[in-house]
């Protein structure tokens, strides 16, 4: 699984990446049996842009775990998702008393047939809220990492989960037209984004700025909000995590020695992360 995993990596532009996707999802499968956390895979059809769409989640749980659970659905970046961060949401699963429900966003993973947009995306995760909160009686949260955290914070701030963690999530500055990407990241942007092609620096500008969160910021309408970052994110400016200080419900951490997502710090973040989600889950 791990194999096939790094060869389609970082984004799926050709058909052997592709290809590399699905042995990888078909290895995660067979794996499965010996995960220490109970499994299922499913496909969802959810609404989108007036017909249909299909989203494949993957649910885990510690085995027992009551019917009446909160559920914290899990979203990675541009090219890290549910199978590559499997480890993380294993943890997650076993500490927070959580279920799990890991999925890729528009434009990543299994679901790159829907390019990445501010509400396309925001409209894929909508239906995987409504299958989160049929499948359990209690509450839902959203933990994104990286661009996961742009969509965790969104639906924070509009208040369509009860509780949001945002790790290294752009939300404004990273967004400022003219602004550019480090280390390979806008050929990986552009793939997300629809592009069948490198994209020029104006066409990408113009599509990305497209996701500033602003107007949701100018508004009250969030839900309790657990922010943070690495303080030497080479991606994100601090001001995306520092605009969250001082709102209601909202706790920001900015975690000194780090870069993105703080994570080469991630065993003493993911401890934070716990304790958040279990006193505001069950608060």
């Amino acid at each position: 699984m791990l194999a096939h995993g790094w060869a389609k990596f970082p984004t799926l532009a050709d058909e052997p990446k592709r290809a590399a996707l699905a042995r990888q999802a078909q290895q995660y499968e067979l794996s499965a049996p010996g995960f220490p956390v109970d499994f299922e895979r499913r496909v969802l059809t959810v609404p989108y842009r007036g017909g249909t769409a299909r989203v494949t989640i993957h649910i885990l749980a510690v085995p027992g775990l009551p019917a009446d659970a909160p559920v914290t659905l899990a979203s990675g970046g541009v090219d890290s998702w549910k199978m590559d961060l499997h480890p993380l949401w294993v943890q997650l699963a076993q500490l927070s008393g959580t279920r799990v429900i890991a999925f890729d966003l528009a434009g990543t993973g299994e679901t790159s047939h829907i390019p990445m947009t501010p509400d396309g995306g925001t409209e894929i995760i909508e239906g995987v809220i409504a299958e989160a909160r049929g499948i359990s009686d209690g509450k839902v949260a959203h933990f994104g990492i990286s661009m996961g955290g742009y969509y965790s914070a969104r639906t924070g701030l509009t208040g369509a989960v009860d509780a949001s963690i945002v790790l290294g999530g752009p939300v404004e500055a990273a967004f400022a037209p003219g602004r550019g990407f480090a280390y390979g990241m806008e050929g990986i942007v552009g793939n997300a984004l629809g592009f069948s092609r490198p994209p020029t620096p104006d066409e990408q500008s113009d599509a990305f700025s497209r996701f500033d969160l602003r107007p949701l910021l100018d508004q009250d309408t969030q839900v309790p909000m657990l922010v943070i970052n690495g303080a030497d994110d080479v991606h994100i400016p601090q001001q995306d995590t520092l605009v969250f200080g001082g709102r209601r419900d909202t706790r920001v951490e900015l975690v000194p020695g780090t870069g993105h997502c703080a994570i080469s710090r991630l065993p003493e973040v993911l401890p934070v992360i716990v304790d958040w989600l279990k006193q505001t889950l069950n608060g």
